[in-house]
Formats: structure tokens, sequence, C-alpha cells
């Protein structure tokens, strides 16, 4: 068990897959957890597991689309714990359907859940880092958002536009909070979590992993160092920045 740095991190999507991984790995670093997803069952889960680490665990039923929801819950977390060190905008929705099948529905639903959420909270987040002196906010982009997908991609052109939002959106908002909040973006390639699009993984690994320099799909606990180095780097010198991680993919 790690000693608790009296830090507080609060990560959307946490329940499962890439935001459970990074939920633990920043635990493993002595932060308590704040938990925001729709999956209360294993959002329970993934918080007993914080709290049988020794951290603190808060969770909020919440769609992450929702902006009111997301001032509530800053300030529940705020008047609660006091403060609020690291934020990681991780919930996200895939899309699969091309430009001539999405309906607008469709299309809106997949920006208001990748790119909108990722506004809510920080703007909701932000004053209450700018008030305690400082902050740290990592938004989940994706590779799709630098390559508009590949064949193996389980979502289409609206997520990589969301995804590529998020890039713009880190980098503008980094000239505006700095230097007292550092905010980042990740780019993951192939992740193998517990969530749908592994089907496609699973059927073409092995092809898959032959496009990759590292020889292998990536795991939520490669992103959850990732985001432990962009939580806790000190001295930290890094803002304004899209991290590609995904073992170096070079084929469709």
């Amino acid at each position: 068990m790690t000693d608790s740095i009296g830090k507080v991190a609060l990560v959307t999507g946490g329940a499962r897959g890439i935001g459970r991984g990074c939920a633990h790995a920043l635990a493993s670093k002595g932060f308590d957890i704040v938990l925001v997803d729709l999956l209360w069952p294993e959002m329970e889960r993934t918080a007993g597991e914080l709290r049988a680490m020794g951290r603190r665990a808060m969770i909020f039923e919440a769609d992450v689309a929702d902006h009111n929801k997301a001032r509530e819950i800053a300030a529940n977390v705020r008047a609660e714990w006091g403060r609020i060190d690291f934020l990681l905008n991780n919930a996200g929705k895939s899309m699969p359907k091309g430009i001539l099948e999405c309906s607008e529905e469709e299309f809106d639903r997949t920006i208001h859940i990748n790119l909108k959420s990722c506004f809510n909270y920080i703007q909701a987040i932000a004053p209450i880092m700018l008030a305690q002196g400082g902050g740290r906010i990592a938004s989940m982009s994706s590779l799709n958002a630098l390559n508009g997908g590949v064949t193996s991609a389980v979502s289409k052109f609206a997520y990589a536009a969301a995804k590529a939002g998020i890039i713009g959106l880190t980098r503008a908002i980094a000239k505006e909070l700095g230097p007292t909040i550092a905010i980042n973006a990740i780019c993951p390639g192939l992740i193998k979590t517990e969530l749908g699009g592994n089907a496609v993984i699973r059927v073409r690994e092995a092809e898959l992993i032959k496009g990759i320099c590292l020889g292998r799909v990536g795991t939520p606990a490669d992103i959850g160092q990732l985001v432990i180095f962009l939580a806790t780097a000190e001295p930290n010198f890094i803002t304004g920045q899209a991290f590609q991680i995904d073992g170096y993919q070079w084929v469709a």
C-alpha cells in the first residue's frame, strides 16, 4: 500500500477499461480517486478495488455530456475533499458508422460524449485548480485523431473528428490556463480492454501486431504509466502536447 499524498484525481469513464486502469495507476501513487461514469455496478467494483489499495474513492453516476452535472460533481468533491489536483477526461463513445450512414443524432452524441465532456469538466474543475494554486489535466484523444482511423478501428469519422477536437482544445486551453495548470492529450493506438471493440482485436490480433513496432497491442496499464507521468512529474515543463502511445503503429 502506498501512503496517501493528499492529492485527488477525478477520472471520467473510470468504471472499466482504460479509465479503470488509469485509476488504479493513480491510486498506486497515492492519489485519492473520484470516478464518474454511467456504469454503476462496474464503478462500485472499481471503487472497492481502490479502497482495498488504501485510497479513498468517491463515485458519481452521471452522463459526462451533462454540463450542469459536471459543475455539481466538482462542487461536491471540493466540499468533501477540498481540492482536485488531476483531471483525466477519459469517457468516450465509439461510432462505427461512416459518413453516409451516421445520423445527425448519432453524430451529435459522439461529439458530446467525447469532446463536449472535456469542455464540461475542464470548465468545472479549472477554477478549483486555479484557486488552490495549480493542477494538471489530461484528455483522452486517439490515434484516430491523427490518421483518421485505420482499417482495424472500431470507430469512423465522427469519433475521429471528436478526438481531433480534443487536441485543438488541449492546445488552446494550455495557453489560457498556463502557467498554473498544465494540460495534455493522450493518443492511444490499439488497446485491449474488456470493451466490445476488442472483438476486432481478438480476430485480427496476430495480423495487427505485425504493424506495431513493439510487437503487441497495448493495455490499460500502458496508458496508466503515461497518466502517472503527466500527473506527477516534477519539475514539469510539458503542456499543450498530444502524446502518441501506440507501440509505433505504422500499418493499418
